[in-house]
């Protein structure tokens, strides 16, 4: 039974901690207790639950019920063992009660003994009429497994209890998504409809595995529909946007994204949308404006910066995208995406050590792209530090050991440097794997490219 604010089932509980704060002790029966610690934990207030535990098996040491709470906490704080000791206890006792099973299992599933759990599982079916939440948590142990399939006949079979269990059905279509079977989640969705013709979840689901399809006509209706039978289902007009937009049809789009802002908080998504709708409409001042209010609602979000960095940027406004791309990076210093716009933006500026900087930040963060080590590099050669290009593009072969962009770029660096023998292996090995990229010889080391052992060798080899 929960407890209500606004009937007097919660007298019991007003008692409760009445009697915690003149700490004398009152009498309630077990069936209380257990209404008092179910309530605490739905709140989230452990300690209050453990109390009501201690205070409930004082009076009542027998009741199996509250020493199953007392698992219950046991399990929470990753107490497994103990947990599992009084649960054999209690099997002992009450060896048909599907509670001892379910919370079994729940020690088999933090232990990842996903299998043991599901086995425990299966026996408590066999002692309950109650197979809904049965149903849900072997599912969602198949999920552990990632056994889709099994997951997804185990979240079916929810679906067939109870038609409104929309968690269930969530479950479903992750499974058929998982399983890269969107026709099947088509087909099935459109069974589950003709009995809930109704249901606004299934409709946006559906339209969802349309999009993916991109039959975005069919996904437009099945968004209609949605919205027809909930016409407050924000995420129905959020995806609805989302195909407008891919149709081209950027009005109705703004449209239905606007819609969203009313009907509930502004999400910095539909904020960005409305943006990029706007700015391929050339509507530049209201494209600005609602990436502004972007980042504005929500800082972290790294679309909202690029896309206002990549607006100033593509109107040649280069101060105004690094002062915005400053600010994205002054909030989140670790994103590879800021500091790739950060090295490019400092290049079209010509600081070029700035650029430098941030190819190695980008590097250091995990991009391994050819085009990073390569972008770093050139513009060492450009500051005249040789030594630290060399290096950086000797790490770059072990991610790309037969690049020809690589090995014709140390070649010239070594020949610069008089490591003659050091040039011709690499220009040899550059010409091998790809003579057309002799030209950066020419571009990058033009002072080399006229020496006669450079035009020997490339003569023998080409």
């Amino acid at each position: 039974m929960e407890f209500s604010h606004n009937d007097n089932n919660n007298l019991p509980l007003t008692k409760f901690e009445s009697m915690l704060k003149t700490n004398h002790v009152l009498f309630f029966d077990s069936e209380e207790f257990e209404n008092i610690i179910h309530h605490y934990l739905n709140q989230g207030k452990i300690a209050l639950a453990k109390k009501a535990i201690k205070l409930g098996l004082e009076q009542h040491p027998t009741s199996i019920n509250l020493r199953l709470f007392k698992v219950e906490i046991f399990v929470f704080e990753d107490k497994l063992e103990e947990g599992d000791n009084l649960l054999n206890e209690l099997y002992s006792l009450d060896p048909l009660n599907e509670e001892i099973y379910i919370q079994k299992a729940n020690i088999f599933s933090k232990k990842d003994d996903h299998s043991q759990a599901i086995d425990v599982l299966k026996k408590a079916l066999k002692l309950t009429d109650d197979v809904i939440d049965l149903y849900s948590l072997i599912g969602m142990e198949y999920l552990f497994l990632e056994q889709f399939e099994d997951a997804k006949t185990y979240f079916m079979k929810c679906l067939e209890s109870d038609i409104d269990d929309y968690s269930a059905l969530y479950n479903v279509i992750y499974c058929f998504e998982f399983l890269n079977e969107h026709e099947e989640a088509i087909s099935y969705l459109n069974i589950f409809l003709d009995k809930n013709p109704y249901c606004e979840v299934a409709w946006h689901q559906l339209g969802k595995q349309y999009m993916v399809l991109k039959d975005y006509e069919k996904a437009l209706t099945s968004f209609d529909f949605a919205i027809i039978s909930d016409d407050t289902f924000v995420g129905a007009y959020l995806e609805r946007g989302k195909v407008l937009e891919a149709l081209k049809r950027y009005e109705d789009a703004i449209e239905n994204y606007t819609i969203t802002l009313k009907l509930d908080e502004p999400t910095s998504f539909a904020l960005l949308h409305i943006g990029n709708c706007h700015e391929k409409l050339k509507h530049n001042d209201l494209a600005l404006q609602f990436y502004e209010r972007t980042v504005h609602e929500d800082p972290l979000l790294d679309k909202g910066w690029i896309a206002i960095t990549k607006y100033y940027n593509k109107k040649r406004n280069y101060q105004k995208a690094l002062y915005f791309i400053n600010k994205a990076i002054n909030i989140d210093s670790e994103n590879v995406a800021y500091w790739k716009l950060y090295s490019q933006i400092n290049q079209r500026l010509n600081f070029y050590e700035e650029a430098e900087r941030g190819y190695k930040k980008t590097i250091e963060l995990g991009n391994y792209e050819l085009n990073t080590w390569l972008s770093r590099g050139d513009l060492l050669i450009k500051l005249g530090e040789p030594q630290a290009a060399v290096y950086n593009f000797e790490q770059a072969k072990d991610f790309y050991a037969e690049s020809a962009e690589l090995e014709f770029r140390l070649a010239g660096l070594y020949f610069t440097l008089n490591e003659n023998d050091k040039g011709i292996f690499h220009i040899k090995n550059a010409l091998k794997y790809n003579p057309d990229y002799v030209f950066i010889i020419d571009e990058l080391f033009p002072e080399i490219s006229n020496k006669i052992l450079v035009k020997d060798i490339l003569k023998t080899n080409t």
